[in-house]
This record gives structure tokens, sequence and C-alpha cells, in this order.
């Protein structure tokens, strides 16, 4: 490991952001917290702490489910505004998983502040930011499910340091 690579995952590095976004994919990318934070600046910043799924690997027979190599991860998004949301669901409370984050172009041409959509499979944000910082705040490890535990990752954080 080296920089905050993990080569047996395929991780290059331990801190990614929006240069990075064609290469990044969150789907079904479990969001256990959310933070609006605010800043010495006009505008606030928005933290998720997630589960991030570095690679899928495919079942080797007799296997017959994927495995994940995820990591935890602080996903911050810098000078936030127009912040909309809907929690689309009734009763239990689900876990919070993304099916997309997109990067829109905006009506008003304004590309210096992109709209943000995280479409989620119960929830949908939208707002504007100037850019993001993901950090993945440990090396991944190999799971069998899509989500990690409270004890394996460290509980609910918004650290924003890659691990080394």
């Amino acid at each position: 490991m080296d920089n905050g690579s993990h080569q047996e995952s395929g991780l290059s590095k331990s801190v990614w952001s929006d240069a990075d976004f064609t290469e990044m994919g969150w789907h079904d990318a479990t969001i256990h917290g959310l933070s609006v934070q605010p800043t010495e600046d006009i505008l606030p910043r928005l933290l998720l702490d997630l589960d991030y799924i570095v690679r899928w690997v495919h079942p080797v027979p007799p296997a017959t489910h994927f495995s994940f190599w995820m990591a935890p991860a602080t996903l911050v998004f810098e000078d936030v505004w127009d912040l909309e949301g809907d929690l689309g669901f009734k009763g239990t409370i689900p876990d919070l998983e993304i099916d997309g984050l997109h990067r829109l172009v905006p009506d008003d041409g304004r590309r210096d502040l992109p709209l943000w959509h995280i479409e989620g499979h119960a929830f949908d944000l939208k707002f504007r930011a100037s850019g993001y910082r993901q950090y993945f705040r440990q090396a991944p490890t190999l799971v069998s499910r899509q989500a990690l535990t409270h004890a394996e990752r460290g509980g609910c954080a918004f650290t924003e340091v890659g691990f080394h």
C-alpha cells in the first residue's frame, strides 16, 4: 500500500475529486450520515458518510453471489446552494442506498456551479456545488454484503483524511 492505494481492490488513491467523476460510480453505496456544515464563507458544505463500493467481484463457482471491495468514505461537496430533496419513504426507514450520482449542466449556463443529483432508491437530493472531494478513510475490505457493519467502518464519521 502506497499513498493510499490498494492494489488488490484496484483503488489507486485514497482522495478523489470531481476531476475523477467519470471514473467513479456510487451505485448501491449506503449513506450512514449527512451533514450540512456552515463555513466562514457564504456557502455551506454538504458531507456524506458512506460505504463506497470500490469494486464488484463476480462469483466464482460454486459461489452464486457477488462480493465487494468496500471502504468507508467521506464525500464532501463545496459551496452548496439550492439544496432540495425528498425522503420518499414511510414507516420503517430503509437503508439510504444511492442509485446514481449525476453531474448536470444547469439551465442557467453557470458551469462554475454545476447541478448535482443524488438519486437514491428511497430518496432524492438536488443541489448546486462547485465540486467535491471523496476521502477513503480506510483501505477497502472484501465483504459479502453491500454495506459495512458499524464496527467494520468505525462508526459514523465525517473525517476528511484519506488512509495511507
